[in-house]
């Protein structure tokens, strides 16, 4: 898996200060899209175990809340088995951390995911240009919603 990027300190994609990652690849191609550059699996940097290592590093501070992974699409197969490792390591090593997902599938076509038994919400819904509101909490467009699934694979809309 390739990512965009790592924001170390992030207070836009998710609730409280948070470290974000941007992953590449993205099937969805949503018109108006925030990353487009992130539709190609191939942009940007090679995730490793010393990307994974950084990661971990910038959540260990307490004033930390969580990860956030955007993309990109981090549901894309390809995305997915490079993350599960990373997540399974975050809910060993930082237990009091959670984790948001931003993803263009909506949650009941990837329920059956592995990964979402590490993941405290998504966010779901591919942007519709047509319902952009910048006035919305960590989402572009009204269709797109934030979903507490508790890391254990249940989940509620809100």
């Amino acid at each position: 898996m390739n990512y965009a990027g790592i924001k170390k300190v992030d207070i836009a994609n998710g609730s409280g200060v948070r470290v974000s990652l941007f992953v590449s690849g993205c099937r969805n191609h949503c018109p108006g899209c925030f990353n487009p550059e992130t539709w190609d699996f191939g942009y940007g940097e090679l995730f490793t175990r010393k990307t994974e290592k950084e990661i971990i590093k910038a959540l260990r501070p307490s004033w930390i809340q969580g990860l956030s992974i955007l993309g990109g699409d981090p549901m894309e197969p390809e995305n997915q088995r490079a993350l599960l490792p990373l997540l399974k390591r975050i809910r060993v090593t930082l237990p009091e951390k959670d984790v948001w997902l931003y993803t263009g599938y909506r949650l009941e076509d990837i329920r059956l995911s592995p990964i979402l038994g590490y993941v405290d919400v998504v966010v779901d819904g591919p942007f519709i240009e047509a319902e952009k509101d910048a006035g919305l909490a960590f989402r572009g467009s009204r269709n797109q919603r934030i979903i507490e699934v508790g890391g254990r694979g249940r989940w509620k809309a809100q």
